[in-house]
């Protein structure tokens, strides 16, 4: 398997995590991010940009998602990047905002790169960020 970054991953680079598609739940995916960000020696600054990307991120997913769906996150590590991927099942017809919305635009400021995907009834985002050089 290949992340973002170009690098192989092992399974033991790769986080999964599932939870409810519902706004309550989203503490604990900040959560994770930020650790896994603290891990890599990402800068404070760094962590809380990542977290508030995954949040916003997942927003987008939410407004999309089916009835009862779950929000699948899987974070891959390498040595100095975090990937995260959000996938949820989407209603008919469901659309991703447009890469020139707000959110958007907080996203690809906040990550190194953010791409969506939507394709057989879900939806996926991923960010990719890598850490700031000198830590």
């Amino acid at each position: 398997m290949t992340q973002l970054t170009g690098q192989p991953a092992t399974d033991d680079d790769v986080v999964h995590l599932t939870v409810p598609a519902d706004g309550g739940y989203l503490g604990v995916l900040r959560t994770a991010t930020a650790g896994l960000a603290a891990r890599l020696q990402f800068a404070l600054d760094e962590i809380e940009d990542l977290r508030i990307a995954v949040d916003e991120a997942c927003a987008m997913l939410l407004a999309i998602a089916t009835r009862d769906a779950e929000l699948e996150c899987r974070f891959a590590v390498t040595e100095d990047a975090l990937t995260v991927e959000v996938t949820v099942p989407t209603v008919r017809g469901a659309t991703l905002p447009a890469e020139s919305s707000f959110a958007w635009k907080v996203l690809t400021a906040l990550t190194t790169s953010a791409s969506a995907t939507a394709a057989d009834g879900r939806a996926t985002i991923a960010l990719l960020t890598r850490r700031s050089g000198g830590y």
